[in-house]
């Protein structure tokens, strides 16, 4: 079954220097773009990440300092990233909670803009683990009846995603070819800022997830601790994280609006 689009949706992996979504970087991306009449568009790049990877993570993935020496840093990358995500949607497995916002990390360190507003996002793997709780590989061969070669390649994951869910809808009939359906279906939490320091309440509004005000509104702390958004800014968390909290901190405190030289001369100018 192929999926119903209204819009172009980004199906991607990353392999990277390991797992924390602040600090660890990208060292291959791979994207496949489908569109609504079904063509497809891929592209895969090996990336520097400028910082050393680790054996582990080498051992894992098979990408070693060696091998991208000489590739392009994200930096360099990111217009093109951005420029093919434009006005997709996303989708990945596991990457609601570690792709999409290591991702945001990566564009925004090199000063690209990130949101995910106006779009959604489909995790593949929740839809997996809450029919079957398996590993990727194991989805592969359970959906698909073939062998994952290249496990944690970017290319090769990202193509098993995009083809164990068209599978899933093929096998589940109360799922729906419908990728706002997917997107709720997938999704744990709603969160605000990917990394899941700041969810959405049972009321819409953001709340804290950690420290002394865990659970505790985010419009409320703002306005009753000034310090705690400086606090949060200094400190090692997510860009995203940053700015969705900023956005927050500009709706509790909008900035008042600067009058122009023109304002000005109208305003002194006025008949009394």
């Amino acid at each position: 079954m192929e999926l119903k689009l209204k819009k172009p949706i980004i199906f991607f992996d990353l392999e990277t220097t390991g797992i924390n979504i602040a600090k660890d970087r990208i060292v291959e991306i791979s994207i496949l773009k489908i569109f609504p009449n079904g063509n497809k568009e891929s592209k895969t790049w090996l990336v520097n990440p400028e910082m050393e990877i680790p054996k582990e993570s080498s051992d894992i993935h098979g990408i070693t300092n060696e091998k991208v020496v000489t590739e392009p840093t994200f930096n360099e990358l990111a217009p093109k990233v951005s420029e093919m995500i434009k006005g997709c949607d996303l989708a990945g497995f596991n990457s609601n909670r570690f792709d999409i916002p290591l991702l945001a990390e990566e564009m925004l360190r090199a000063k690209v803009d990130f949101s995910m507003k106006n779009r959604v996002s489909i995790d593949v793997q929740v839809i997996f683990h809450k029919k079957e709780e398996r590993t990727l590989s194991a989805g592969y061969q359970f959906y698909c009846g073939k062998n994952l070669d290249n496990a944690h390649s970017a290319e090769a994951d990202t193509n098993a995603t995009y083809e164990i869910l068209t599978a899933q809808l093929d096998k589940y009939e109360d799922l729906e070819n419908d990728v706002e359906f997917l997107n709720e279906y997938s999704t744990h939490v709603k969160r605000a800022d990917l990394a899941g320091f700041i969810v959405f309440n049972k009321e819409d509004k953001e709340i804290f997830t950690f420290g002394k005000y865990k659970n505790h509104k985010v419009e409320k702390v703002l306005k009753d601790d000034k310090g705690y958004f400086s606090w949060i800014q200094n400190a090692d968390f997510p860009l995203y994280t940053k700015k969705v909290l900023k956005e927050i901190k500009e709706r509790v405190h909008p900035k008042k609006e600067e009058l122009t030289l023109e304002d000005l001369k109208n305003k002194f100018n006025q008949k009394i």
